[in-house]
């Protein structure tokens, strides 16, 4: 059975105070006048947290509903790359999957985790905890750009399936090329990238 609907007109009995309002007017002619004031008072007092009971608690209600939706991205912290259609971090590509099964792999819409001002996307729970508790060391360095780009001044945005692992880190590269001059010598690309990272994030609109 539905529930009637919500009486947008409160009564005196609904609001608690109608006996009391019914009382005080049968008595005012036998109280003083002060008491009479004080009798007032105290109904007005009454009427008005009544009302402010009846007024709020469904508002309070309706501020506890959580929204079902996409989750929160929060603030953004550096740049990250972020497909335009779709809005989501490298992708939708799980960040932790690089790591744990050594491939690209697309996560799930109802596994969705809000970092960085971005949100990504996981295959199963353990990988979105592993990497709510560490982003740091999944998410791809240089927010995904290319560090070779980087290094050379420009911010060209990595594609999910080129990537390579480099001290336990995970890199994002523009094409083939670019990986395998990473792969050549990773320390002298990393160290470039990193001196320049600043000011092309700077660059970056985000």
């Amino acid at each position: 059975m539905s529930s009637p609907p919500f009486n947008l007109m409160l009564t005196p009995v609904a609001l608690g105070c109608g006996g009391a309002v019914r009382i005080g007017l049968v008595s005012l002619g036998t109280m003083t006048a002060a008491r009479q004031r004080r009798k007032r008072q105290k109904q007005r007092g009454r009427l008005l947290a009544s009302l402010a009971g009846a007024v709020l608690l469904p508002l309070l209600a309706l501020a506890a509903v959580t929204v079902p939706g996409r989750a929160n991205p929060g603030p953004r912290a550096e740049p990250i790359v972020v497909n335009p259609d779709s809005g989501l971090a490298i992708s939708g590509f799980d960040p932790v999957a690089y790591f744990s099964r050594g491939e690209a792999v697309l996560g799930l819409p109802e596994l969705e985790l809000g970092f960085g001002g971005v949100v990504w996307r996981f295959v199963n729970v353990g990988n979105r905890s592993a990497f709510s508790e560490h982003p740091e060391v999944y998410a791809p360095q240089f927010g995904g750009y290319d560090p070779v780009a980087i290094g050379r001044g420009t911010a060209v945005a990595g594609h999910p399936l080129i990537w390579a692992i480099n001290g336990e880190r995970l890199y994002l590269f523009y094409d083939n090329g670019a990986r395998s001059e990473f792969l050549a010598d990773p320390a002298r690309i990393i160290e470039r990238a990193s001196q320049k990272w600043p000011g092309v994030a700077h660059g970056i609109a985000r």
